[in-house]
């Protein structure tokens, strides 16, 4: 009872007992949605046991093995039993495990889960909402396909399930059980939730306070890991035709809970949805927190007063203002600050580019005056041996004419010297 209401009884029928009624009616007009995650390994089966839980054939394409990394395909189905429509999604890995570097195999899951929180955040954050309308995209429930290997879980596993039991309602199952013997099998299971347990990581169990629900699901809940078997192929058994897995030494049978847990899987996702669609709210609800503390939104002020979204909203707008103004003012500086830079490298680029110009011109001047210096002295060179060579000709020109003179006047006294003699 809540601090300040008091409890009176009706002195006659009024009516909003019917509130209910009114609840399912509009429930069944509007419809419901299911949204569930199968991961594994390519080929463990998630298409088959999908199609078996709801006896339905949901065509689906075969996966490759050769994928560089992980991805994610959702199909969205429209069901319809009785007159409840149930819109369901399912979201299936592709190349889970196939890589030779599993590290970082869970990111795109874990990515693909907080995405669709993200939306469902943004929906609620508009100023005109249609959540009544609204697709609910967040996964419901994570089927976890365990390899029926018999021995232990992988560490890829380990490492998926940790970093998705914050996020997602986790349930294992073992894919393709009919591959190992009844008593492997429980070995098995008791091996899986011993290591789960151990490595802290949580899992969904069925709630057992509800009274109507409570045995069966605490019986259920010593069933997981899920033993599952999954087939859309019929195959005749007397008189009728049922779903199963036939082999050379038997039948196994999808429907029989005494040959997998396939039917048990069903009647506990059909008891339970109401339930998983709460825990996942319970999920958006810590991370919607998260995000709207990073945003800085806070209910208490500094001083444990409640604090109105409008207020936050302003006190945040006017600290972005501030900041884009700081920001505005940094980059402003930081490009005037560029603007100088750039202008002192292009002074000193063109400083640069001009120097070896008048290098080469100066170098130019010094050859041509050097020349100049040398021609020069050539010339005067030249002019001496001009001067010496007119003196010289002058010379022999002087002695040649003595000569011719001086020639016949000996001849003539040698002639006379001969005569007398």
């Amino acid at each position: 009872q809540n601090v300040g209401c008091r409890t009176l009884s009706l002195s006659a029928h009024v009516g909003f007992d019917s509130l209910p009624d009114q609840l399912i009616r509009k429930s069944i007009k509007h419809g419901f949605c299911f949204n569930i995650l199968c991961i594994g390994e390519t080929g463990i089966g998630k298409s088959a046991l999908v199609s078996s839980l709801f006896n339905t054939d949901f065509e689906d394409s075969p996966s490759t093995h050769f994928l560089s990394s992980v991805r994610l395909r959702a199909q969205t189905f429209e069901l319809q039993e009785s007159n409840v429509l149930l819109k369901l999604t399912v979201v299936k890995t592709v190349g889970f495990g196939d890589q030779v570097n599993k590290a970082d195999s869970y990111q795109p899951i874990v990515d693909y889960v907080d995405a669709q929180f993200e939306a469902y955040l943004e929906e609620e954050l508009k100023v005109i909402r249609s959540l009544f309308s609204y697709h609910d995209t967040r996964i419901h429930v994570c089927l976890y396909f365990i390899s029926p290997t018999g021995r232990s879980l992988k560490t890829i596993d380990l490492l998926t399930m940790r970093s998705l039991d914050s996020k997602v309602n986790i349930i294992p199952v073992i894919g393709k059980a009919d591959s190992i013997s009844k008593t492997e099998l429980q070995e098995f299971k008791k091996k899986i939730m011993s290591e789960l347990v151990s490595n802290g990581i949580r899992i969904y169990q069925f709630p057992t306070d509800d009274e109507t629900v409570s045995e069966i699901n605490t019986i259920t809940n010593s069933y997981l890991p899920f033993a599952v078997v999954g087939s859309m192929e019929k195959v005749q058994i007397g008189n009728k035709m049922v779903r199963a897995r036939q082999y050379p030494w038997g039948i196994v049978k999808v429907e029989n809970e005494n040959h997998c847990d396939t039917i048990k899987l069903r009647r506990m996702l059909c008891t339970n949805m109401e339930d998983l669609k709460e825990k996942t709210r319970a999920y958006y609800e810590s991370y919607r927190r998260c995000r709207l503390e990073k945003l800085g939104c806070r209910d208490i002020g500094p001083e444990n007063k409640p604090v109105s979204l409008q207020e936050v909203i302003e006190a945040k707008r006017l600290e972005f203002c501030l900041e884009v103004e700081r920001k505005e003012e940094e980059i402003k500086q930081r490009f005037v600050q560029r603007v100088k830079e750039k202008a002192a490298m292009l002074e000193e680029a063109e400083q640069q580019a001009s120097m070896p110009v008048l290098t080469e011109f100066e170098r130019v001047m010094l050859m041509h005056q050097e020349e100049e210096l040398k021609l020069g002295e050539k010339k005067k060179l030249l002019e001496d041996e001009k001067a010496q060579f007119i003196e010289k000709k002058a010379i022999t020109n002087s002695i040649q004419s003595q000569v011719s003179v001086s020639t016949p006047v000996r001849l003539k006294t040698k002639g006379l010297r001969k005569v007398s003699a």
